[in-house]
């Protein structure tokens, strides 16, 4: 993998596929560029799609305290590494920073997301209240394990299945970037999407949901869509949180494609 500074010094790796208009993708909790890479050879053939280990996770290192601003800059230094002005596609979480990150100014054109797992609304706010608190209390302790498992629920993964994979060889590497979950909680704020926020975002974006996901996570979409000025709204049949690569890349092939033919001349 190639590294970058991200303008604390802290190293941030990242890795080109193809060649082409530049796309990022920026990956959810837990997920690393290797857990990208499936969706990178997809849009390869007719993009530089580039992956990325996010601060505290794999190749990257995690210096000094976390802050959004730094998960930001991070993302910059993987834009200017890229080539300047690009795009963005961002999954769960991954989609949050992407948002937040071109509210900040960072130059990108075209915005795709998937499911930011905001939990906007009383239930949704407490909720998320409450398993930030427990989310904190595991990661004090020492509890890489308690903290994995409390993430996993919160994503409707059955217990059988969590446990079996406790067994796998994956679980290890989940554990060993356990402490990065509260980068991504802390990412999400209160649970409300910030409508505020967003309303600087730019960029031509695409949030999208999937048809089998959650009600919960089909309202935040749509509420995500009304608060950037230049988005749309889009259901996958047949997705759901667990986004297949075959599934997304011609939709993200799609919209870049066809948005930067038509748009950006007329930025």
């Amino acid at each position: 993998m190639d590294k970058t500074l991200s303008r604390d010094g802290t190293s941030i790796a990242y890795r080109r596929h193809g060649d082409g208009l530049p796309v990022i993708l920026v990956g959810g909790a837990l997920s690393t560029a290797a857990d990208e890479a499936p969706l990178a050879a997809l849009l390869a053939p007719r993009f530089t799609a580039v992956t990325y280990d996010r601060r505290g996770r794999g190749a990257s290192g995690d210096g000094g305290p976390w802050s959004l601003r730094r998960e930001i800059e991070d993302l910059a230094a993987v834009a200017a590494a890229a080539g300047g002005r690009v795009s963005l596609f961002g999954m769960l979480s991954g989609g949050a920073l992407a948002l937040e990150a071109q509210a900040a100014g960072l130059p990108v054109d075209l915005l795709a997301v998937y499911q930011p797992p905001y939990t906007p609304g009383p239930d949704g706010l407490l909720y998320k209240s409450r398993c930030t608190a427990l989310l904190h209390r595991l990661l004090a302790e020492g509890d890489r394990a308690g903290a994995v498992e409390l993430y996993l629920s919160q994503t409707g993964i059955p217990e059988e299945t969590v446990a079996r994979m406790r067994r796998a060889p994956l679980w290890a590497g989940l554990e060993a970037v356990a402490h990065t979950l509260a980068y991504d909680d802390a990412l999400l704020g209160d649970g409300a999407v910030p409508v505020a926020r967003f309303a600087s975002v730019t960029a031509r974006t695409l949030v999208m949901t999937g048809g089998f996901s959650t009600e919960q996570a089909r309202t935040t979409s749509l509420a995500l869509a009304a608060a950037v000025p230049r988005a749309r709204q889009r259901t996958l049949t047949g997705q759901t949180r667990e986004l297949a690569p075959h599934a997304i890349a011609p939709v993200l092939a799609e919209f870049f494609a066809r948005e930067v033919f038509a748009g950006r001349v007329s930025r």
